[in-house]
Protein backbone atom coordinates (compact mmCIF):
# COMPACT_ATOMS: atom_id res chain seq x y z
CA UNK A 1 0.00 0.00 0.00
CA UNK A 2 2.83 2.35 0.86
CA UNK A 3 4.47 1.66 -2.49
CA UNK A 4 1.15 2.42 -4.23
CA UNK A 5 0.90 5.84 -2.54
CA UNK A 6 4.48 6.66 -3.51
CA UNK A 7 3.74 5.87 -7.16
CA UNK A 8 0.53 7.93 -6.97
CA UNK A 9 2.34 10.97 -5.53
CA UNK A 10 5.09 10.68 -8.15
CA UNK A 11 2.46 10.57 -10.90
CA UNK A 12 0.76 13.75 -9.54
CA UNK A 13 4.06 15.60 -9.33
CA UNK A 14 4.83 14.61 -12.92
CA UNK A 15 1.43 15.89 -14.11
CA UNK A 16 1.88 19.22 -12.31
CA UNK A 17 5.39 19.59 -13.72
CA UNK A 18 4.15 18.97 -17.28
CA UNK A 19 1.35 21.53 -16.91
CA UNK A 20 3.64 24.25 -15.54
CA UNK A 21 6.35 23.47 -18.08
CA UNK A 22 3.95 23.79 -20.99
CA UNK A 23 2.51 27.03 -19.57
CA UNK A 24 5.97 28.47 -19.06
CA UNK A 25 7.04 27.41 -22.55
CA UNK A 26 3.94 29.04 -24.03
CA UNK A 27 4.62 32.24 -22.08
CA UNK A 28 8.20 32.24 -23.29
CA UNK A 29 7.05 31.81 -26.90
CA UNK A 30 4.40 34.54 -26.65
CA UNK A 31 5.29 37.48 -28.88
CA UNK A 32 3.30 40.69 -29.05
CA UNK A 33 2.95 43.34 -31.75
CA UNK A 34 1.70 46.77 -30.69
CA UNK A 35 -0.41 48.88 -33.07
CA UNK A 36 -0.08 52.62 -32.28
CA UNK A 37 -2.43 54.92 -34.24
CA UNK A 38 -1.17 58.28 -35.49
CA UNK A 39 -4.31 59.94 -36.75
CA UNK A 40 -5.63 63.46 -37.16
CA UNK A 41 -3.64 66.64 -36.74
CA UNK A 42 -0.06 66.20 -35.49
CA UNK A 43 0.35 68.30 -32.34
CA UNK A 44 1.92 68.03 -28.85
CA UNK A 45 -0.92 65.80 -27.62
CA UNK A 46 -0.15 63.21 -30.34
CA UNK A 47 3.57 63.41 -29.52
CA UNK A 48 2.93 62.67 -25.83
CA UNK A 49 0.58 59.81 -26.72
CA UNK A 50 2.98 58.13 -29.17
CA UNK A 51 5.97 58.53 -26.84
CA UNK A 52 4.02 56.98 -23.95
CA UNK A 53 2.84 54.01 -26.02
CA UNK A 54 6.33 53.35 -27.46
CA UNK A 55 7.67 53.19 -23.89
CA UNK A 56 4.87 50.81 -22.94
CA UNK A 57 5.75 48.51 -25.85
CA UNK A 58 9.46 48.65 -24.98
CA UNK A 59 8.74 47.74 -21.35
CA UNK A 60 6.78 44.67 -22.43
CA UNK A 61 9.26 41.76 -22.54
CA UNK A 62 7.04 39.92 -25.03
CA UNK A 63 6.85 42.72 -27.63
CA UNK A 64 8.73 42.23 -30.89
CA UNK A 65 7.41 44.99 -33.17
CA UNK A 66 5.33 48.15 -33.45
CA UNK A 67 2.96 49.03 -36.28
CA UNK A 68 2.39 52.77 -36.57
CA UNK A 69 -0.99 53.13 -38.29
CA UNK A 70 -0.88 56.51 -40.05
CA UNK A 71 -3.89 58.48 -41.26
CA UNK A 72 -3.14 62.21 -41.15
CA UNK A 73 -3.19 65.36 -43.24
CA UNK A 74 -0.18 66.66 -41.30
CA UNK A 75 0.35 69.16 -38.56
CA UNK A 76 3.25 70.75 -36.71
CA UNK A 77 6.72 70.02 -38.11
CA UNK A 78 8.30 70.40 -34.67
CA UNK A 79 6.06 67.70 -33.21
CA UNK A 80 6.50 65.42 -36.23
CA UNK A 81 10.28 65.50 -35.79
CA UNK A 82 9.91 64.59 -32.10
CA UNK A 83 7.74 61.59 -32.97
CA UNK A 84 10.23 60.62 -35.72
CA UNK A 85 13.04 60.59 -33.17
CA UNK A 86 11.08 58.31 -30.80
CA UNK A 87 10.26 55.96 -33.67
CA UNK A 88 13.87 55.69 -34.82
CA UNK A 89 15.36 55.22 -31.34
CA UNK A 90 13.28 52.20 -30.35
CA UNK A 91 14.97 48.80 -30.44
CA UNK A 92 11.77 47.09 -31.59
CA UNK A 93 11.01 46.41 -35.25
CA UNK A 94 8.97 49.28 -36.70
CA UNK A 95 6.44 49.28 -39.51
CA UNK A 96 4.57 52.33 -40.85
CA UNK A 97 1.14 51.36 -42.12
CA UNK A 98 -0.37 54.11 -44.27
CA UNK A 99 -4.08 53.47 -43.91
CA UNK A 100 -5.73 56.13 -46.12
CA UNK A 101 -3.52 59.28 -45.89
CA UNK A 102 0.04 60.29 -45.04
CA UNK A 103 0.18 63.91 -46.11
CA UNK A 104 2.58 66.70 -45.08
CA UNK A 105 4.15 65.81 -41.70
CA UNK A 106 2.75 62.29 -42.14
CA UNK A 107 5.43 61.67 -44.80
CA UNK A 108 8.22 62.06 -42.21
CA UNK A 109 6.48 59.66 -39.83
CA UNK A 110 5.99 57.10 -42.60
CA UNK A 111 9.65 56.97 -43.67
CA UNK A 112 10.83 56.91 -40.03
CA UNK A 113 10.00 53.20 -39.70
CA UNK A 114 12.15 50.34 -40.97
CA UNK A 115 9.41 49.08 -43.28
CA UNK A 116 6.48 50.77 -45.04
CA UNK A 117 3.10 49.23 -45.83
CA UNK A 118 0.18 50.91 -47.59
CA UNK A 119 -3.45 49.88 -47.78
CA UNK A 120 -5.26 49.86 -51.10
CA UNK A 121 -6.47 53.32 -52.15
CA UNK A 122 -4.06 55.21 -49.88
CA UNK A 123 -1.94 58.25 -50.75
CA UNK A 124 1.31 59.74 -49.50
CA UNK A 125 2.95 63.10 -50.28
CA UNK A 126 2.07 66.82 -50.52
CA UNK A 127 4.46 67.75 -47.72
CA UNK A 128 4.95 71.46 -48.44
CA UNK A 129 5.46 73.73 -45.42
CA UNK A 130 3.09 76.50 -44.36
CA UNK A 131 4.14 79.26 -44.66
CA UNK A 132 6.09 78.53 -47.82
CA UNK A 133 9.48 80.20 -47.37
CA UNK A 134 12.94 79.21 -48.56
CA UNK A 135 14.12 78.84 -44.97
CA UNK A 136 11.23 76.55 -43.98
CA UNK A 137 11.51 74.44 -47.14
CA UNK A 138 15.27 74.06 -46.76
CA UNK A 139 14.95 72.92 -43.13
CA UNK A 140 12.07 70.57 -43.87
CA UNK A 141 13.78 68.96 -46.87
CA UNK A 142 16.84 68.38 -44.70
CA UNK A 143 14.76 66.53 -42.10
CA UNK A 144 13.10 64.40 -44.77
CA UNK A 145 16.36 63.70 -46.59
CA UNK A 146 18.33 62.61 -43.52
CA UNK A 147 15.49 60.34 -42.38
CA UNK A 148 15.19 58.78 -45.84
CA UNK A 149 18.95 58.19 -45.97
CA UNK A 150 18.96 56.42 -42.59
CA UNK A 151 16.12 54.14 -43.68
CA UNK A 152 17.46 53.54 -47.20
CA UNK A 153 14.65 55.38 -48.99
CA UNK A 154 14.80 57.34 -52.24
CA UNK A 155 15.69 60.86 -51.08
CA UNK A 156 14.63 62.50 -54.36
CA UNK A 157 11.10 61.12 -54.13
CA UNK A 158 10.79 62.34 -50.56
CA UNK A 159 12.15 65.81 -51.40
CA UNK A 160 9.77 66.12 -54.37
CA UNK A 161 6.89 65.66 -51.95
CA UNK A 162 7.99 68.85 -50.13
CA UNK A 163 9.43 71.00 -52.95
CA UNK A 164 7.40 71.66 -56.11
CA UNK A 165 10.54 72.81 -57.94
CA UNK A 166 11.96 69.26 -58.14
CA UNK A 167 11.49 67.28 -61.35
CA UNK A 168 11.87 63.47 -61.53
CA UNK A 169 11.74 61.41 -64.71
CA UNK A 170 10.03 58.02 -64.53
CA UNK A 171 12.81 55.38 -64.38
CA UNK A 172 10.58 52.94 -66.27
CA UNK A 173 9.61 55.39 -69.03
CA UNK A 174 11.88 58.31 -69.98
CA UNK A 175 8.96 60.10 -71.70
CA UNK A 176 7.02 60.39 -68.45
CA UNK A 177 7.55 62.27 -65.22
CA UNK A 178 7.11 60.98 -61.71
CA UNK A 179 7.23 64.57 -60.44
CA UNK A 180 6.80 67.66 -62.59
CA UNK A 181 8.00 71.17 -61.77
CA UNK A 182 5.29 73.26 -60.16
CA UNK A 183 3.51 70.25 -58.65
CA UNK A 184 4.05 68.51 -55.33
CA UNK A 185 4.55 64.77 -55.56
CA UNK A 186 1.68 62.70 -54.19
CA UNK A 187 1.79 58.94 -54.73
CA UNK A 188 -1.07 56.50 -54.79
CA UNK A 189 -0.57 53.00 -53.40
CA UNK A 190 0.01 51.58 -56.88
CA UNK A 191 2.48 54.32 -57.83
CA UNK A 192 4.38 53.89 -54.56
CA UNK A 193 4.55 50.13 -55.18
CA UNK A 194 5.83 50.55 -58.75
CA UNK A 195 8.53 52.98 -57.59
CA UNK A 196 9.58 50.74 -54.73
CA UNK A 197 8.67 53.41 -52.19
CA UNK A 198 6.47 51.04 -50.19
CA UNK A 199 7.62 47.57 -49.18
CA UNK A 200 4.21 46.00 -49.53
CA UNK A 201 0.49 46.55 -50.00
CA UNK A 202 -1.67 45.15 -47.22
CA UNK A 203 -5.13 45.76 -45.80
CA UNK A 204 -4.80 44.09 -42.41
CA UNK A 205 -2.24 43.82 -39.64
CA UNK A 206 -2.05 40.05 -40.06
CA UNK A 207 -1.38 40.34 -43.79
CA UNK A 208 1.41 42.87 -43.21
CA UNK A 209 3.08 40.85 -40.43
CA UNK A 210 2.89 37.58 -42.37
CA UNK A 211 4.37 39.20 -45.50
CA UNK A 212 7.24 40.68 -43.46
CA UNK A 213 7.79 37.33 -41.69
CA UNK A 214 7.19 38.76 -38.22
CA UNK A 215 6.78 35.94 -35.72
CA UNK A 216 3.97 36.92 -33.32
CA UNK A 217 1.23 35.38 -31.20
CA UNK A 218 -0.98 38.39 -30.50
CA UNK A 219 -1.68 41.92 -31.71
CA UNK A 220 -2.27 44.64 -29.11
CA UNK A 221 -4.34 47.42 -30.67
CA UNK A 222 -3.78 50.68 -28.75
CA UNK A 223 -6.67 53.15 -28.64
CA UNK A 224 -6.22 56.96 -28.36
CA UNK A 225 -6.75 58.05 -24.76
CA UNK A 226 -9.37 60.61 -23.71
CA UNK A 227 -6.70 63.22 -22.97
CA UNK A 228 -5.28 63.01 -26.50
CA UNK A 229 -8.68 63.16 -28.19
CA UNK A 230 -9.72 66.26 -26.20
CA UNK A 231 -6.40 68.04 -26.73
CA UNK A 232 -6.27 67.16 -30.42
CA UNK A 233 -9.84 68.30 -31.01
CA UNK A 234 -9.58 71.56 -29.09
CA UNK A 235 -6.33 72.60 -30.78
CA UNK A 236 -7.39 71.59 -34.30
CA UNK A 237 -7.70 74.24 -37.00
CA UNK A 238 -11.42 73.40 -37.41
CA UNK A 239 -12.70 73.38 -33.83
CA UNK A 240 -10.44 76.13 -32.46
CA UNK A 241 -12.13 79.11 -34.19
CA UNK A 242 -15.60 77.69 -33.40
CA UNK A 243 -14.73 77.34 -29.71
CA UNK A 244 -13.29 80.86 -29.57
CA UNK A 245 -16.35 82.25 -31.37
CA UNK A 246 -18.67 80.69 -28.79
CA UNK A 247 -16.51 82.12 -26.00
CA UNK A 248 -16.54 85.66 -27.44
CA UNK A 249 -20.27 85.58 -28.26
CA UNK A 250 -21.03 84.51 -24.69
CA UNK A 251 -18.79 87.30 -23.42
CA UNK A 252 -20.61 89.90 -25.54
CA UNK A 253 -24.00 88.70 -24.26
CA UNK A 254 -22.73 88.85 -20.68
CA UNK A 255 -21.44 92.42 -21.08
CA UNK A 256 -24.82 93.50 -22.50
CA UNK A 257 -26.86 91.98 -19.67
CA UNK A 258 -26.85 92.75 -15.93
CA UNK A 259 -25.48 90.16 -13.52
CA UNK A 260 -23.90 86.79 -14.35
CA UNK A 261 -26.17 84.77 -16.60
CA UNK A 262 -26.36 82.48 -19.63
CA UNK A 263 -23.79 84.42 -21.67
CA UNK A 264 -21.19 84.32 -18.94
CA UNK A 265 -21.75 80.60 -18.36
CA UNK A 266 -21.39 79.77 -22.06
CA UNK A 267 -18.26 81.90 -22.33
CA UNK A 268 -16.74 80.34 -19.19
CA UNK A 269 -17.35 76.79 -20.46
CA UNK A 270 -15.95 77.55 -23.94
CA UNK A 271 -12.76 79.16 -22.67
CA UNK A 272 -12.31 76.47 -20.01
CA UNK A 273 -12.45 73.77 -22.70
CA UNK A 274 -10.05 75.77 -24.90
CA UNK A 275 -7.41 76.42 -22.24
CA UNK A 276 -7.88 72.98 -20.68
CA UNK A 277 -7.29 71.31 -24.05
CA UNK A 278 -4.30 73.56 -24.70
CA UNK A 279 -2.79 72.57 -21.35
CA UNK A 280 -3.31 68.87 -22.13
CA UNK A 281 -1.65 69.42 -25.52
CA UNK A 282 1.28 71.14 -23.83
CA UNK A 283 0.64 74.51 -25.50
CA UNK A 284 -0.41 76.48 -22.43
CA UNK A 285 0.66 76.78 -18.82
CA UNK A 286 -0.54 78.61 -15.72
CA UNK A 287 1.21 81.82 -16.81
CA UNK A 288 -0.75 81.94 -20.10
CA UNK A 289 -4.04 81.43 -18.28
CA UNK A 290 -3.12 84.23 -15.84
CA UNK A 291 -2.60 86.55 -18.83
CA UNK A 292 -6.11 85.71 -20.04
CA UNK A 293 -7.65 86.25 -16.58
CA UNK A 294 -5.83 89.60 -16.35
CA UNK A 295 -7.38 90.59 -19.68
CA UNK A 296 -10.89 89.78 -18.43
CA UNK A 297 -10.31 91.79 -15.23
CA UNK A 298 -9.10 94.79 -17.23
CA UNK A 299 -12.21 94.65 -19.44
CA UNK A 300 -14.46 94.67 -16.36
CA UNK A 301 -12.56 97.68 -15.04
CA UNK A 302 -13.16 99.39 -18.38
CA UNK A 303 -16.90 98.68 -18.10
CA UNK A 304 -17.01 100.38 -14.69
CA UNK A 305 -14.92 103.38 -15.76
CA UNK A 306 -16.35 105.79 -18.36
CA UNK A 307 -14.82 105.98 -21.85
CA UNK A 308 -12.50 103.54 -23.59
CA UNK A 309 -8.97 103.86 -22.23
CA UNK A 310 -5.92 101.93 -21.10
CA UNK A 311 -7.77 99.12 -19.21
CA UNK A 312 -9.88 98.25 -22.26
CA UNK A 313 -6.95 98.24 -24.67
CA UNK A 314 -4.79 96.30 -22.21
CA UNK A 315 -7.54 93.75 -21.62
CA UNK A 316 -8.01 93.07 -25.34
CA UNK A 317 -4.25 92.73 -25.88
CA UNK A 318 -3.94 90.30 -22.95
CA UNK A 319 -6.77 88.11 -24.27
CA UNK A 320 -5.30 88.07 -27.80
CA UNK A 321 -1.81 87.25 -26.51
CA UNK A 322 -3.04 84.42 -24.27
CA UNK A 323 -5.00 82.78 -27.11
CA UNK A 324 -2.10 83.04 -29.59
CA UNK A 325 0.30 81.54 -27.02
CA UNK A 326 -2.16 78.67 -26.39
CA UNK A 327 -2.42 77.72 -30.07
CA UNK A 328 -0.29 75.19 -31.93
CA UNK A 329 1.27 78.02 -33.95
CA UNK A 330 1.16 81.82 -34.20
CA UNK A 331 -0.42 81.58 -37.67
CA UNK A 332 -3.18 79.26 -36.43
CA UNK A 333 -3.78 81.44 -33.36
CA UNK A 334 -4.09 84.69 -35.32
CA UNK A 335 -6.23 83.07 -38.04
CA UNK A 336 -8.57 81.51 -35.48
CA UNK A 337 -8.86 84.81 -33.61
CA UNK A 338 -9.72 86.66 -36.81
CA UNK A 339 -12.45 84.14 -37.68
CA UNK A 340 -13.77 84.20 -34.10
CA UNK A 341 -13.94 88.02 -33.97
CA UNK A 342 -15.79 88.21 -37.30
CA UNK A 343 -18.30 85.51 -36.28
CA UNK A 344 -18.80 87.14 -32.86
CA UNK A 345 -19.49 90.57 -34.39
CA UNK A 346 -21.91 89.14 -36.97
CA UNK A 347 -23.73 87.15 -34.28
CA UNK A 348 -23.95 90.17 -31.99
CA UNK A 349 -25.45 92.32 -34.76
CA UNK A 350 -28.00 89.63 -35.71
CA UNK A 351 -28.81 89.05 -32.04
CA UNK A 352 -29.51 92.72 -31.39
CA UNK A 353 -31.65 92.98 -34.51
CA UNK A 354 -33.57 89.73 -34.73
CA UNK A 355 -33.50 88.14 -31.27
CA UNK A 356 -36.91 86.81 -30.17
CA UNK A 357 -38.73 88.71 -27.46
CA UNK A 358 -38.51 86.88 -24.16
CA UNK A 359 -37.19 87.48 -20.67
CA UNK A 360 -33.64 86.51 -21.65
CA UNK A 361 -33.25 88.52 -24.85
CA UNK A 362 -35.16 91.49 -23.46
CA UNK A 363 -32.15 92.02 -21.20
CA UNK A 364 -29.91 92.30 -24.25
CA UNK A 365 -32.13 94.42 -26.47
CA UNK A 366 -33.20 97.82 -25.14
CA UNK A 367 -37.00 97.70 -25.20
CA UNK A 368 -37.66 100.72 -22.96
CA UNK A 369 -39.90 103.29 -24.65
CA UNK A 370 -40.11 106.97 -23.72
CA UNK A 371 -43.87 106.95 -23.36
CA UNK A 372 -45.96 110.02 -22.64
CA UNK A 373 -47.99 108.35 -19.87
CA UNK A 374 -44.73 107.63 -18.02
CA UNK A 375 -43.81 111.30 -17.92
CA UNK A 376 -41.46 111.44 -20.91
CA UNK A 377 -42.09 114.41 -23.18
CA UNK A 378 -40.04 116.20 -25.81
CA UNK A 379 -38.53 119.65 -25.33
CA UNK A 380 -41.13 121.12 -27.70
CA UNK A 381 -43.95 119.55 -25.66
CA UNK A 382 -42.48 120.93 -22.44
CA UNK A 383 -42.60 124.49 -23.73
CA UNK A 384 -46.27 124.08 -24.55
CA UNK A 385 -46.95 123.28 -20.88
CA UNK A 386 -46.25 126.87 -19.80
CA UNK A 387 -49.34 128.33 -18.02
CA UNK A 388 -51.17 125.01 -17.79
CA UNK A 389 -52.59 123.71 -14.52
CA UNK A 390 -52.47 120.26 -13.00
CA UNK A 391 -52.40 118.32 -9.75
CA UNK A 392 -49.50 116.80 -7.84
CA UNK A 393 -49.38 113.00 -7.70
CA UNK A 394 -46.41 112.95 -5.32
CA UNK A 395 -45.20 115.45 -2.71
CA UNK A 396 -42.85 118.10 -4.18
CA UNK A 397 -39.74 118.43 -1.95
CA UNK A 398 -39.09 120.42 -4.12
CA UNK A 399 -38.97 117.81 -6.96
CA UNK A 400 -41.73 115.35 -7.63
CA UNK A 401 -44.37 114.46 -10.15
CA UNK A 402 -47.56 116.21 -11.29
CA UNK A 403 -50.31 115.23 -13.69
CA UNK A 404 -50.94 117.88 -16.33
CA UNK A 405 -53.46 117.22 -19.08
CA UNK A 406 -53.58 113.52 -18.11
CA UNK A 407 -49.78 113.19 -18.44
CA UNK A 408 -47.48 112.47 -15.53
CA UNK A 409 -44.50 114.84 -15.66
CA UNK A 410 -41.44 115.42 -13.45
CA UNK A 411 -41.69 118.94 -11.99
CA UNK A 412 -39.96 121.19 -9.45
CA UNK A 413 -41.80 123.40 -6.89
CA UNK A 414 -40.86 127.08 -6.69
CA UNK A 415 -39.13 127.33 -3.31
CA UNK A 416 -41.77 125.65 -1.15
CA UNK A 417 -43.03 122.24 -0.12
CA UNK A 418 -46.23 121.23 -1.96
CA UNK A 419 -48.26 118.30 -0.68
CA UNK A 420 -49.80 115.52 -2.81
CA UNK A 421 -53.16 116.16 -4.56
CA UNK A 422 -52.52 119.92 -4.63
CA UNK A 423 -53.38 122.14 -7.60
CA UNK A 424 -50.32 123.60 -9.33
CA UNK A 425 -49.57 125.79 -12.32
CA UNK A 426 -46.57 125.72 -14.67
CA UNK A 427 -44.84 129.08 -14.37
CA UNK A 428 -41.49 128.39 -15.98
CA UNK A 429 -39.84 125.97 -18.44
CA UNK A 430 -36.02 125.94 -18.44
CA UNK A 431 -34.79 123.22 -20.80
CA UNK A 432 -35.80 119.96 -19.13
CA UNK A 433 -36.75 121.70 -15.90
CA UNK A 434 -40.48 122.42 -15.39
CA UNK A 435 -41.21 124.80 -12.49
CA UNK A 436 -44.66 124.91 -10.82
CA UNK A 437 -46.31 126.84 -8.01
CA UNK A 438 -49.28 126.10 -5.80
CA UNK A 439 -52.59 127.74 -6.72
CA UNK A 440 -55.74 128.15 -4.66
Amino acid sequence: MKRFYMKYMLFCVLIVYCVFSSTYAYAENEKSVYVIPIKGEINPAVTQFVEKEIRKAENDPDSVAIIFEIDTLGGMIKEATKIRDHMMKTSLRTISFVNKKAESAGVLLTIASERIAMSSGSTIGSAETIPYTEKNISYWKGELRTTAEQRGRDTKLVEAMADRRIEIIDPNDATKYVAQKGELLNLTTKEAENLGFTDLVGNSYEEILDTLNVNYTKIINIKPDFKMMIAQGVTSSVLLPILLSIGFIGMIIEFLTPGFGVGGTISFIAFTIFFGGSMLAGNAGVSVIMIFVTGIILLFIELIAPGFGAPGIGGILCIILSIVLSSDSIVLGITSLGIAFILAIITAVLLLKYAPKNRYFDKIILETQLRKDKGFVTTQQKKSLLGLEGITVTPLRPAGMAEIEKTKIDVVAEGEFIDVHTKVKVIKVEGRKIVVKKIN
